[in-house]
């Protein structure tokens, strides 16, 4: 995925897995979309590398991404509450973001809607699940959406 000056978009992952944040790093790799891939853990560290505080606040070392895949149960604070102050920012409420978890409740699927989510996807329960998944959403991301600065 890459913005009109060719630079490639970084997608930032929020998810307390590191499993799942492994197979969905190798599932990108696997998919061939090539991106500036980064986690972090948590709602709290999510914000924070949002708002360029602490260990984020080199630009250059930790960039805005161009898209969110946000988990939903998480330490600290979890997604639905990130979700939340990251729609009511004007700074940030602008950052697609793809809700990927676990969850099936309809609940969390409204819920997550309601709260400015871009999308809501249940995690696939198998790699190559994943791979097509990472693959169709590379496409959609970069072939027909239009992402703001």
């Amino acid at each position: 995925m890459t913005k009109a000056d060719g630079r490639p978009i970084v997608i930032l992952m929020a998810d307390d897995d590191a499993d799942d944040r492994m197979l969905t790093k190798d599932a990108l790799t696997e998919s061939r979309v090539l991106n500036d891939f980064r986690f972090v853990e948590d709602g709290e560290e999510l914000l924070d590398y949002l708002k360029g505080r602490g260990a984020y606040a080199d630009r250059e070392k930790s960039p805005k991404p161009g898209l969110i895949l946000l988990d939903l149960n998480m330490p600290k604070k979890d997604g639905r509450e990130a979700l939340k102050e990251i729609k009511a920012d004007p700074e940030l409420r602008r950052i697609p973001i793809v809700v990927m978890t676990t969850s099936k409740a309809e609940e969390d699927i409204y819920r997550s809607y309601d709260l400015g989510a871009s999308s809501f996807i249940t995690k696939p329960v198998t790699f190559d699940r994943l791979v097509e998944l990472m693959k169709t959403m590379g496409q959609y991301w970069v072939e027909f959406v239009e992402l703001p600065d």
